[in-house]
């Protein structure tokens, strides 16, 4: 035998080698060792376990294994522009976010894999109606929030009454200080959604028996009576029971699991479960059953989209709120609940053991709770409504009126008496601002006279007043409230909520008064109607700061997103007034008031501790504080130029 390598045996060693070193590189464990966990030494053509244990030695698993790939410049660039994203908003958080170069924030880079927070232009809020203030058109309404953003006509008005120079884009860089940032992220979302591929399992069934018998033991169940008890355990059933992926309508149960558990985290009904309910990552996964839950039309689906629809209204998402209103309500009209009537003995059906009956009562409660959110939306968003009156059956459910505004929510009586579900807001409000919205802000509306506009008004004004002098005088919102006016000691949400619809729908059917052409060649002192109807929006809104003012130790954690709007939209109204009329009387009070906002705000309970909390009070101050100030230049340009002319 020769000492020496043929040529061939060369070769071969270097490709055993070869091999050697390139299985090392790409797996050091044979497929048996790596099963066994034990240290595998890839000897070629045997490692020595397999060898002693008369194994086949293969190295199969990780065959067709991907090289790794050279770094992606674009990801760089994404990656460079991501830290100064992140730069920025730690500037805008310490008040130094505008550069002194270039003043505002650019909005045109590609962000990738922004954390939390995107851009958004005026674009992005696509208009659904116009703002006036005095024959003014100040700006557009934004469909996402309800509220102007000033275009550049409004701008130019306002640097004509303060003399100062307005851009209100750099305070919405972000998007409007009235929006929860944290819903504005679309990439962040996207990356949850990914992660639920295969729907992640339900969590223990004890926690969501456990959300139940705290909802139905809750005043929630009156106000919100999104789910019947009896109903719902047979949706826990189908949801929970073993080897049911082929049975219909369980995609449904699933889903409405996950919205009631979002629901019940947002209320805090959760029981004292360990761990909390995450309500973020339950609602995420009913959205991802939606395609599923939209082929089945149970009343599991529909309790799923109207449970969404009240955890994104209260999360902040007027957006997602109004498109889950649509859901809703397409759902209702197939099971024809729009239509229906509440079965007779309505009292005794609550106690009985019919399933027919109780689910015909239930659709009926869902269809109300779709009608009054759906109604209030149109006139945060101004967006149509999803559901029309016409179309509807819209008798108030037995002895309602009789049961609303009793002094406190009774349990079960003695005699087995089950009272009749309340609702979010009165039902007959919730008609007026249906009429209100149609007969004022639809495209219809828009093109009315003067004289059609102002009658509108003075009919919607007085079925307003009716229905404020039926309520019992203790339940009664005032026609106006300041500092001065008595204060309810029995003070709860349920007489805070109603006194601030009250007040907005006010300001609300009057503010429309400021597209009547009357304005524009000074022919207001002709037609009073005109001047008063501004005059009783302005005081409306008023009334809604100095009640939140006063009320705002009884606020609830859960409503922040939604009583944020009215002091928002109270403020604009009052800012426009003040530049409007800088040398009124009230003028000096009224911008003392706006300099408290800011503070009430902040002051507003939040279950929420987070950078896009801090964020929102942080935009909503700078937004606020702004205003302010341009209302002290306008009283002070006022002032100097009525000075000048004596």
């Amino acid at each position: 035998m020769s000492m020496y390598a043929t040529p061939m045996s060369t070769i071969t060693s270097k490709r055993e080698s070869h091999e050697r070193d390139q299985r090392t590189r790409i797996a050091r464990a044979c497929d048996s060792c790596y099963k066994r966990k034990i240290k595998c030494d890839a000897d070629i053509p045997q490692c020595n376990w397999c060898k002693h244990h008369n194994l086949s030695c293969t190295f199969t698993r990780l065959v067709g294994r991907s090289r790794k790939k050279k770094p992606d410049p674009s990801q760089q660039l994404r990656a460079f522009q991501l830290s100064e994203r992140i730069e920025k908003i730690e500037k805008l958080l310490t008040g130094k976010v505008y550069s002194k170069d270039s003043g505002i924030i650019e909005s045109n880079s590609t962000f990738g894999t922004t954390p939390d927070l995107a851009p958004v232009t005026q674009s992005f809020c696509p208009s659904t109606g116009t703002l006036h203030f005095a024959g003014f058109r100040l700006g557009e309404i934004c469909s996402y929030t309800g509220i102007p953003l000033f275009s550049l006509d409004g701008q130019q008005w306002i640097q004509s009454r303060t003399g100062q120079t307005v851009t209100f884009e750099k305070l919405c860089a972000f998007g409007p200080p009235w929006q929860n940032l944290r819903r504005l992220d679309r990439n962040s979302l996207s990356r949850n959604s990914q992660t639920l591929q295969g729907a992640a399992k339900l969590p223990k069934r004890d926690i969501v028996e456990k959300c139940t018998l705290t909802y139905s033991s809750s005043t929630l169940r009156f106000l919100f009576p999104l789910i019947d008890t009896m109903l719902f355990d047979e949706t826990i059933k189908l949801a929970y029971q073993p080897d049911n992926n082929n049975d219909t309508g369980v995609a449904s149960a699933e889903a409405c699991i996950y919205s009631f558990l979002a629901f019940a985290s947002v209320f805090n009904l959760h029981g004292g479960t360990s761990p909390a309910v995450d309500s973020e990552a339950c609602a995420l996964k009913a959205e991802y059953l939606l395609p599923r839950v939209l082929h089945e039309t149970t009343i599991d689906s529909l309790q799923t989209a109207v449970m969404l629809l009240v955890f994104q209204l209260f999360s902040g998402n007027l957006q997602s709120a109004a498109l889950m209103t649509s859901v809703a309500a397409r759902i209702l009209f197939n099971f024809g609940a729009h239509v229906q009537s509440y079965p007779d003995n309505a009292d005794q059906t609550l106690l009985s053991t019919g399933i027919g009956p109780r689910t015909e009562h239930h659709l009926r409660n869902l269809f109300w709770v779709c009608y009054t959110f759906d109604k209030d939306l149109c006139l945060r968003t101004g967006q149509p409504p999803a559901i029309n009156d016409e179309h509807c059956n819209l008798t108030l459910p037995p002895k309602y009126v009789e049961e609303l505004y009793t002094d406190l929510l009774p349990q079960l009586s003695s005699a087995g008496f089950v009272r009749g579900p309340l609702f979010p807001f009165d039902l007959r409000l919730a008609m007026i601002k249906s009429r209100a919205y149609t007969a004022l802000y639809s495209a219809r509306a828009l093109q009315k006279s003067d004289a059609e506009l102002l009658k509108d008004i003075r009919e919607l004004d007085d079925e307003l007043e009716k229905w404020r002098t039926s309520l019992p005088q203790k339940f009664r919102p005032t026609i106006s409230f300041s500092h001065d006016t008595p204060t309810d000691n029995e003070m709860n949400m349920q007489s805070v909520t109603l006194r601030l619809v009250y007040h907005h729908c006010v300001a609300a059917i009057h503010q429309a008064g400021s597209r009547c052409k009357a304005w524009v060649g000074g022919q207001s002192r002709s037609m009073e109607g005109v001047s008063s109807s501004q005059a009783l929006s302005v005081e409306a809104s008023r009334s809604s700061l100095f009640y939140l003012l006063t009320a705002r130790y009884v606020l609830s954690e859960e409503s922040f997103w939604v009583l944020v709007f009215y002091p928002i939209t109270a403020v604009l109204t009052i800012f426009c007034n003040i530049l409007l009329n800088p040398l009124d009387p009230r003028a000096d009070e009224d911008l003392d008031l706006l300099n408290k906002v800011p503070d009430l705000i902040k002051r507003i309970p939040s279950r929420e501790l987070s950078l896009n909390k801090v964020m929102h009070i942080k935009l909503t101050e700078d937004f606020l504080t702004e205003l302010s100030r341009l209302g002290k230049c306008a009283i002070i340009k006022a002032s100097k130029e009525n000075s000048g002319c004596l």
